[in-house]
C-alpha cells in the first residue's frame, strides 16, 4: 500500500516530519533536515514510478499505432481487402438478386388462371420478399457492432460469414407444398441472411480503417465497400446466364399466346440457383477470414496489451514493429466514460447525429431506386411488357437491363470513389454527391411522364408504354446511381469507421448503418407500396422521385455535421491522441486493502484522475 505523500511540498512534509517525533527526545536539528530531504527525494521518485511506467507504454502504443499509419502499402492490405471484400460481394449479392427474380416467383405461385395477366406476387408478399432481409440487417448492424467492440473484431468476423453463407443456401431451398409455405420459408431464411448482412457492415468497416495505413486509408474502405458494386453487377449476371441457359433448354410460348405453358416449371430452378450462389465465392474466404490477426488498435487501445499487439501486426508488416520486453500493461483513459455518457454527447455527438442522419436519408432513396428496378425498366421500354414474353425470358430481360446499368453506371461510381476520396475528401464527395442526386431525381421526377411514354399502345405493342424517350430516361436513371456510389452510398460507410474512438467505433458504425437500414425499409415498404396502390403509375411514380430528391437535399445539409477525416490517423480524428494512457496494470502483481478495517487511504489516490493500480 503506498501512503499519501504531499511531495509537492517540502515544509508540509517536514512540518508533518517533526509532529511525529516524540517531543521530549534531543534531535539535532541539522540531522532532521538531512533526513527529510533524503525522504522527500526518495518519496517523490517513489511516487512517480507510475507516471514513469505509463509515459513509457504510452510511447510504445503511438510506436505500434505510427507504425500502422505510415507503413507501406503491401499484400497483405489488397488481402484484407479481398477478404473483407468478399464479405461485401455476398451482402449485395443477396440483398439485390431478389429484385431479378421476384416477378418470376409470381408467376410460378400466383398464376390465377381466371386472370388474363401474367402472375404476380401480391403487394404485401412482394413487400416482405424484399424488405424483410433488410429488417435482418438493421438487427444485424446493432447486434454484431456492439459485439464487435465487447468480443474483439475477429472473434466475431466469422460468425457473420457464416450465417450468411448458411442463410443464402437455404434461401434457395426454401420448402414448402403450397405457395405460403415456400414463401414463409423463404422470408425465414431471409431475415437471418439480412442478420448475418448486418453484421459485417460494420466489423469490414472498422477492421480495414484500422488496418489500414493513413495515406491511404479512405481508399482501402471504399475498395471494400465497392465490392458491393462487384456483388450488384454479378447478381445480374448470374441471372442472366442461368436464365438463358434453361431458356435455351425449355423454350416456351409467350404468356399471351398459350398463359399456362409460357410459365415453365423448370424456372423454379432459376430462382433458387440465383439466390444460392452468393453464398460460393464468400465460403471460399472463409479459412482466410478465421486467419486475420486481431487489429493493433482495438488490441493496444481497448484490451491494453502492447505486446501482443505488436505480435499480430509482425504477421502481416513488412517492417519491425518495436517492441520493449515489459510485464506491464496499459489500458488507455478511455474507458473512463461510456457510449451513454454526458461526455461522450460531447464529444461525439454531433458527428453520431450526422452519421445516422446522412445514412438514414440516402438509403430512403437509394434502396427505393434499386429495389424499384423491376418495376421501372419495363415502365421506361427497357423490357417488354410481361404478356410478350415467358416466365424465364422475363428474368432474362430484367437481368439483362440490370445488368448494363450496374455496368456502366453502378460499378464505375464505386470505384471512382476509390480513387478519388484521398484526393478530393470524403466531405466533398458526400455534398457533390447529394446535390448531383438530387438534381437528377428532380429532372427524373419532372420528365418521368416524358420518357415514360404513354400507356395507350393498343392490343400488339411489345412495351407497356410508348411514345417515350428510354434512352435518356436510362441516362438520368444511371446518372442518379453513379453519383449515390460515387458519392453519399460509399462515404456513409467509410466515415463512421473513422470518426469514433476504437471501444466504440464497431458499435457507432452498427448503429449508423442501422439507420440507414431504417431508410432502406422506408424505401421498401413505403415508398414501393404508394407507387403500387397509385390509381395513376406515372404520376405516383413522379411524386415518388420528387419526393426523393427532397429527401437527398436533406442529406446535403446533414452532411455538415460529419468533418473531414482525410489526412488524419484515426486517434487524432477521435481524440484519442488526448487521452493519456492511465491505467496501469502490473501482470502477476496483487494489492491488498484494508481501508474498512485500518481507515487507510486507496493507492489509487495517489494517482492522477482516471488512473487506478490492481
Amino acid at each position: 500500500m503506498r501512503p499519501v505523500i504531499p511531495h509537492d511540498n517540502f515544509l508540509a512534509f517536514r512540518k508533518q516530519y517533526l509532529i511525529c517525533q516524540i517531543p521530549t527526545r534531543q534531535v539535532n536539528l541539522f540531522h532532521i533536515n538531512l533526513a527529510c530531504c533524503c525522504s522527500f527525494l526518495l518519496l517523490t521518485f517513489y511516487n512517480q514510478i507510475p507516471t514513469f511506467v505509463q509515459s513509457r507504454m504510452a510511447t510504445n502504443n503511438q510506436a505500434v499505432l505510427s507504425t500502422l499509419d505510415n507503413a507501406k502499402t503491401q499484400s497483405y492490405h489488397y488481402k484484407a481487402i479481398v477478404i473483407a471484400g468478399m464479405g461485401f460481394f455476398t451482402d449485395a449479392y443477396d440483398l439485390f438478386c431478389i429484385t431479378a427474380v421476384t416477378k418470376l416467383i409470381g408467376r410460378l405461385y400466383y398464376f390465377d388462371p381466371n386472370s388474363h395477366s401474367p402472375g404476380k406476387l401480391p403487394k404485401n408478399v412482394n413487400n416482405a420478399i424484399t424488405g424483410v432481409a433488410l429488417c435482418g440487417t438493421l438487427t444485424g448492424q446493432l447486434f454484431f457492432g456492439w459485439l464487435g467492440d465487447k468480443l474483439g473484431r475477429k472473434k466475431v468476423y466469422g460468425i457473420t460469414l457464416a450465417t450468411m453463407v448458411g442463410c443464402a443456401l437455404a434461401s434457395g431451398l426454401s420448402f414448402g407444398s403450397t405457395a405460403k409455405s415456400v414463401i414463409a420459408t423463404l422470408c425465414f431464411f431471409r431475415f437471418w441472411l439480412g442478420f448475418g448482412i448486418g453484421g459485417d457492415y460494420p466489423l469490414s468497416a472498422v477492421i480495414m480503417s484500422e488496418y489500414a495505413n493513413q495515406k491511404t486509408r479512405g481508399g482501402f474502405i471504399a475498395a471494400v465497400f465497392a465490392m458491393q458494386g462487384i456483388g450488384i453487377l454479378v447478381a445480374g449476371a448470374v441471372a442472366l446466364l442461368v436464365s438463358k441457359l434453361f431458356l435455351a433448354a425449355y423454350p416456351a410460348p409467350h404468356f399471351v399466346d398459350d398463359p399456362v405453358l409460357s410459365t415453365q416449371p423448370q424456372g423454379d430452378f432459376v430462382w433458387r440457383i440465383v439466390l444460392m450462389f452468393g453464398a460460393f465465392p464468400a465460403a471460399f474466404t472463409y479459412y482466410w477470414r478465421m486467419k486475420m490477426p486481431e487489429t493493433a488498435r482495438y488490441t493496444a487501445l481497448v484490451e491494453g496489451n502492447h505486446k501482443k499487439a505488436v505480435e499480430d501486426m509482425a504477421k502481416v508488416l513488412d517492417r519491425d514493429v518495436p517492441l520493449e520486453e515489459s510485464n506491464t500493461r496499459v489500458v488507455s483513459m478511455s474507458s473512463q466514460y461510456g457510449l451513454f455518457s454526458s461526455e461522450f454527447l460531447e464529444r461525439h455527438g454531433l458527428h453520431l447525429l450526422g452519421t445516422t442522419s446522412t445514412w438514414f436519408l440516402l438509403d430512403i432513396a437509394f434502396y427505393s431506386l434499386q429495389l424499384a428496378q423491376k418495376d421501372i425498366y419495363p415502365a421506361s421500354g427497357l423490357v417488354p411488357k410481361a404478356s410478350e414474353m415467358s416466365a424465364i425470358q422475363e428474368v432474362y430481360e430484367l437481368s439483362t437491363a440490370m445488368f448494363v446499368v450496374a455496368l456502366l453506371a453502378t460499378v464505375p461510381g464505386y470505384w471512382c470513389t476509390v480513387y478519388f476520396i484521398d484526393k478530393i475528401g470524403r466531405y466533398k464527395i458526400q455534398l457533390v454527391g447529394f446535390l448531383l442526386m438530387s438534381l437528377c431525381m428532380l429532372f427524373l421526377g419532372q420528365k418521368y411522364g416524358e420518357f415514360v411514354g404513354n400507356s395507350d399502345c393498343g392490343p400488339n405493342a411489345k412495351h407497356d408504354y410508348c411514345n417515350g424517350n428510354s434512352i435518356m430516361f436510362a441516362i438520368v436513371f444511371g446518372s442518379s446511381l453513379f453519383f449515390a456510389n460515387f458519392g453519399p452510398n460509399s462515404t456513409t460507410f467509410i466515415v463512421p469507421a473513422e470518426l469514433f474512438p476504437a471501444r466504440f467505433r464497431s458499435t457507432c458504425h452498427g448503429i449508423s448503418a442501422a439507420a440507414g437500414k431504417a431508410g432502406a425499409i422506408i424505401g421498401a415498404f413505403g415508398v414501393q407500396s404508394y407507387t403500387d396502390n397509385a390509381d395513376d403509375k406515372t404520376k405516383g411514380m413522379k411524386k415518388a422521385l420528387t419526393a426523393l430528391a427532397v429527401v437527398n437535399m436533406l442529406g446535403f445539409f446533414c452532411t455538415f455535421l460529419v468533418p473531414e477525416t482525410r489526412g488524419r490517423s484515426l486517434e487524432e480524428i477521435s481524440g484519442e491522441d488526448k487521452e493519456h494512457p492511465s491505467n496501469v496494470t502490473k501482470d502477476n502483481a496483487n494489492e491488498t486493502t484494508n481501508d474498512a478495517k485500518e481507515g487507510t487511504k486507496n493507492s489509487s489516490a495517489d494517482i492522477p484522475p482516471g488512473t487506478s493500480m490492481v
